[in-house]
């Protein structure tokens, strides 16, 4: 997969991040410096496998700020948006509470310590309603149904592609 097409194409994800407010500030900021980080890195390392390796060869996968650590990261971010999406498709009502909570829960929450699940536990209540969003984010509920299930569908692969990256490599994906 060309590095620089898939760093593009996910930093679009942060202005969901932006529009979710307080409980997603923490998670807009560490997503879009690791986006920033696989943009920059596309620029001398044509693919995610080679980005990898690179990474493999220098002994630098699990240090902060690697490029293999920061798309592990993004890779969550996709996976977040693709879950509170699908969550939001399948919930009647105007809140968005328990969608965001469901795809903190699974994508999040095990990488967390107490404090962080505590203070997005928090932040829950200070979403936007489910209206508020889609005004943000210039949709209304048909056209954000569409995208939202556009998002969810494409989505899948990619997440499935960068997570056989990792376990094909024995790397793992729970750190």
């Amino acid at each position: 997969m060309d590095a620089g097409a898939f760093s593009r194409a996910f930093s679009n994800v942060s202005v969901l991040f932006g529009c979710l407010g307080i409980a997603f500030k923490f998670a807009e900021m560490d997503y879009v410096a690791k986006v920033d980080d696989l943009v920059e890195a596309s620029k001398s390392i044509s693919t995610l496998p080679s980005m990898v390796e690179r990474d493999i060869q220098t002994d630098t996968v699990r240090k902060p700020g690697s490029h293999t650590r920061n798309l592990l990261r993004v890779k969550r971010g996709i996976d977040m948006v693709k879950v509170l999406f699908e969550q939001i498709l399948v919930t009647e009502g105007n809140s968005l509470r328990d969608a965001a909570s469901v795809a903190y829960a699974q994508v999040f929450a095990p990488h967390h310590g107490w404090a962080i699940r505590k203070a997005v536990s928090a932040g829950m209540y200070a979403l936007p309603s489910k209206s508020q969003l889609l005004k943000k984010l210039n949709e209304d509920e048909e056209s954000a149904k569409v995208q939202m299930q556009n998002f969810v569908r494409s989505s899948a692969p990619v997440i499935c592609y960068v997570d056989d990256l990792f376990t094909s490599r024995n790397l793992g994906i729970d750190w």
